[in-house]
């Protein structure tokens, strides 16, 4: 019996991920990122909440901690070089460690680059990524503590797993991203096609997300700066995939 997965929208534009094992009955959510709407869903679903997979310290993915473990009683599972900045927290886990979550395994990766500390969750059995604000559909996080080169490796090492890896990410980013991948990479066909999709879609007002790994290394400009239209659009044809990469990440922060 496979994972129930339910994305909702928390705050003004984070997503909560509450993924539930109808086996075992145990519930852990993907950060916290506000309690109300984490215990709207749970309440409907009849779920009690077991856990909580925190991805950084970022105070819109922590805050609903403590409200939702006095209710719940939940373990909080979070990223060990920042420990000191998650509220509640109970065990600390860094890249190359696994634990297990109702039969299944789960796999931390290291991914430095929003935050120093920052960690993404997968679970390669059922070929999932909780990648919070590492990646975005068609984005990245910003480089609020870590460098170019930390984000660059944190990228490479997601873009390793099989394109069929379903991604979930913290935000719901991904109009504005499509507007700026769009200057970055104005020929790549799958990607105008996409960006119209994605403007239909939020118009709907239906998410963007998820997302998977091989979508996002065929539209994504943050897993492309290997690309030659890429490198010719920012004339950096000679230069290193770290640079290129840093030179889209600066170019996103003033779009």
């Amino acid at each position: 019996m496979p994972l129930d997965i339910i994305q909702f929208p928390c705050l003004s534009d984070n997503f909560g991920v509450l993924i539930h094992d109808p086996k075992s009955g145990k519930t852990a959510a993907i950060d916290a990122p506000e309690s109300s709407p984490i215990m709207k869903v749970l309440a409907e679903k009849n779920w009690t909440l077991t856990d909580i997979f925190t991805t950084h310290w970022h105070h819109d993915h922590v805050d609903g901690n403590l409200v939702l473990k006095e209710k719940y009683r939940c373990k909080i599972t979070g990223p060990k070089h920042e420990a000191a900045k998650i509220p509640g927290i109970d065990v600390t886990v860094s890249g190359g460690d696994t634990f297990d979550f109702a039969g299944y395994r789960f796999e931390v990766i290291d991914c430095p680059g929003h935050t120093l500390g920052g960690i993404s969750y997968s679970v390669p059995s059922e070929k999932l990524l909780f990648a919070a604000d590492t990646l975005f559909a068609l984005g990245c996080g910003r480089l609020l503590e870590g460098t170019p080169d930390d984000m660059w490796a944190s990228l490479s090492k997601l873009a390793l797993l099989s394109d069929d890896t379903i991604v979930y990410c913290g935000h719901e980013y991904t109009l504005s991203n499509a507007k700026f991948a769009l200057t970055i990479d104005p020929d790549n066909a799958e990607l105008v096609a996409r960006a119209a999709k994605i403007k239909d879609q939020r118009e709907r007002g239906e998410a963007t997300l998820p997302t998977t790994i091989g979508l996002e290394k065929r539209t994504n400009p943050f897993l492309r700066p290997h690309d030659s239209g890429i490198r010719k659009v920012l004339a950096m044809e000679s230069a290193t995939d770290a640079a290129v990469f840093g030179e889209i990440r600066h170019r996103k922060n003033i779009f």
